[in-house]
């Protein structure tokens, strides 16, 4: 029989499990297109999980998914989805219904500031060395830069991330979006019981 310490640790971790599960963004995702460092990939499992995003969508097609760390990256990929898609179908059929925005420096980029984020937003990151391939810039409705005052023209990809998901979370934070669930009761309880068993 659980001790009375035993059932006050298991309500916490509950009610601790519920308080993030209640600001999960499931309409926010990142789209990680053959992007090859482990690092940068573990880093930005990190940010997903500490803005609030459900899932993850991968999509290597000339590269093979990195061998991550078990001690950088367990944690957050613990709680955050991670979808592969095989191909640019598969990846425009889950992105259905959201806008999809690049990164790029051509000159039909913006700001990243002047995009709305409230939307249902699909994120892409490129390669480190290439950027987004072309194939992808097909599917995008918008190209996006971050404002950079300096001699170096780029980011690493995996801070680029941290900076858009944080003007993201921003703009819904503003709108509200993480004061309420975004998922119904049966979402909300159905996810509570899988994360219990992690």
């Amino acid at each position: 029989m659980p001790t009375q310490n035993a059932r006050e640790r298991t309500a916490r971790r509950r009610e601790r499990l519920l308080q993030v599960l209640a600001q999960r963004q499931p309409d926010l995702t990142l789209v990680l297109a053959n992007i090859h460092d482990p690092h940068n990939v573990s880093a930005i499992f990190r940010s997903a999980d500490a803005f609030g995003l459900e899932r993850v969508h991968l999509y290597y097609t000339d590269t093979a998914f990195p061998s991550l760390s078990r001690k950088t990256s367990a944690s957050a990929r613990k709680w955050v989805e991670s979808v592969r898609h095989a191909n640019k179908q598969e990846l425009s059929q889950a992105l259905q219904g959201m806008q999809i925005l690049v990164t790029s420096c051509s000159p039909n980029s913006r700001a990243m500031g002047s995009f709305d984020f409230t939307k249902p937003t699909a994120l892409i990151m490129g390669n480190e060395h290439s950027g987004v391939a072309g194939e992808l810039l097909d599917l995008a409705h918008g190209e996006l830069y971050i404002p950079m005052y300096g001699m170096i023209q780029s980011f690493n990809v995996s801070v680029a991330a941290a900076i858009i998901l944080a003007e993201a979370a921003r703009q819904r934070n503003a709108a509200g979006f993480y004061d309420h669930p975004r998922y119904t009761e049966t979402e909300l309880a159905e996810r509570l019981a899988l994360w219990l068993e992690k």
